[in-house]
């Protein structure tokens, strides 16, 4: 009996902190790799960095257009972009340009 209490008093409290290390690894681990771990948060911030870069591209892009779209509808029209853009519907050419034929 006393055999059984020594072995109980040092085999119990091994067994629980060996189940607390086992719980507490567990959540180390998926604080790391799980899905909402540290590893998924900055493949995300690279993610959202790259959505960025591609979001200013976006707006600049849009910001040009607008403003030749601002100069085809002003009330008086810029005379070069009227230009450039009839020879290029009409398909036609200025007698003083230089064609150059891409093959």
């Amino acid at each position: 009996m006393v055999v059984r209490r020594r072995v109980r008093a040092v085999v119990l409290p091994l067994l629980l902190w060996g189940v607390s290390g086992l719980v507490v690894g567990y959540f180390v681990s998926q604080a790391e790799n799980g899905n909402r771990g540290l590893e998924a948060k900055r493949a995300l911030k690279i993610q959202a960095y790259g959505l960025g870069k591609d979001l200013a591209a976006a707006k600049a892009d849009r910001a040009v257009w607008e403003h030749r779209v601002a100069l085809l509808r002003s009330d008086q029209i810029d005379r070069d972009l009227l230009e450039e853009r009839a020879r290029l519907v009409l398909g036609r050419v200025h007698a003083n340009d230089v064609v150059v034929i891409d093959p």
